[in-house]
């Protein structure tokens, strides 16, 4: 037998090719083996890494100047050396995508804190892409996104309002999703306060007001959060942050979700209980695409 084969012959790597997609690492463009990161480094050793999703219309990503904003402020609170420019990143965006012909896309973009020992140290950086049709819920896609509420109780701690690359938590709820065969998990306290979806922030219209848990409660502060808090204003839509109960979860009139890949999702059920409304989510859904398809020009 060769070494570093396992017992049965089998090249594990043979069994699972990897996905032939271009990415941008550390300042070059490469695709499947290429793409590697060195396990010196502490994204690959210890999670110790930041990333941000978002999606891209004709080619043009949205919100591009907030989700940079987001990534920069994180890094200089974690104390994680200075990442690369935006100017930098968006250029490896633009390169990403015009390689692998690409206009309607969901962007990843991941730092970490790098190698240690070097002066000075020097994040990793790298930039991937996918078609946009593979990362849309099946649920909203069809108008009938569903979601559950986790059965594991939640405590954001102290990064959870940063985008870390440390997500086993919300890992795990997204794979209860998986089973029940639903979009989305909601995630709640063991003292039952709910926060937001294992990748989505939260949204409920109670007595025709729109509430969403407060950024004081340690969730992320989503940037489809926040622009769909700022369309609400110019709807003429009451809303404001709230403390929300499991149980308000049971008596809203409506619940959506926001996500910069999912723009507004308004849910038709959760867990497995048909909620009666779904028109201002829906209508907020339509202002948010007429953001996106200006910004996209």
């Amino acid at each position: 037998m060769s070494a570093g084969r396992p017992s049965g012959g089998r090249d594990p790597a043979a069994a699972a090719p990897l996905p032939p997609r271009t990415l941008w690492v550390n300042g070059r463009l490469c695709r499947g083996e290429e793409a590697t990161l060195s396990l010196f480094d502490r994204g690959a050793r210890d999670g110790e890494g930041l990333f941000e999703t978002l999606r891209v219309y004709g080619g043009r990503p949205f919100l591009w100047e907030h989700h940079m904003e987001r990534l920069v402020l994180s890094a200089a609170e974690l104390g994680f050396p200075v990442p690369p420019a935006p100017s930098l990143l968006r250029e490896a965006v633009a390169q990403v995508l015009e390689t692998d012909g690409l206009s309607d896309a969901v962007v990843r973009i991941t730092v970490t804190r790098g190698v240690p020992g070097g002066r000075p140290t020097r994040t990793g950086a790298w930039v991937e892409a996918e078609p946009l049709a593979s990362r849309l819920w099946a649920g909203a896609a069809a108008g009938a996104a569903s979601a559950i509420v986790s059965k594991r109780p939640f405590e954001p701690g102290p990064l959870g309002r940063h985008k870390t690359t440390s997500r086993l938590a919300y890992h795990l709820a997204r794979e209860e999703a998986r089973v029940a065969r639903v979009d989305e998990a909601l995630l709640v306290t063991r003292d039952g306060h709910a926060l937001e979806g294992a990748v989505s922030n939260l949204f409920v219209v109670v007595g025709g007001a729109v509430l969403t848990p407060p950024l004081a409660r340690g969730i992320l502060p989503g940037i489809a959060r926040a622009l769909a808090l700022e369309l609400c204003a110019g709807l003429g839509i009451a809303a404001r942050e709230a403390d929300l109960a499991r149980a308000d979860l049971l008596c809203a009139e409506e619940v959506f979700l926001t996500n910069s890949v999912q723009e507004v999702v308004p849910l038709a059920t959760l867990d497995g209980r048909a909620l009666p409304e779904r028109s201002c989510g829906a209508r907020l859904g339509e202002s948010y695409r007429a953001e996106a398809a200006r910004a996209a020009g």
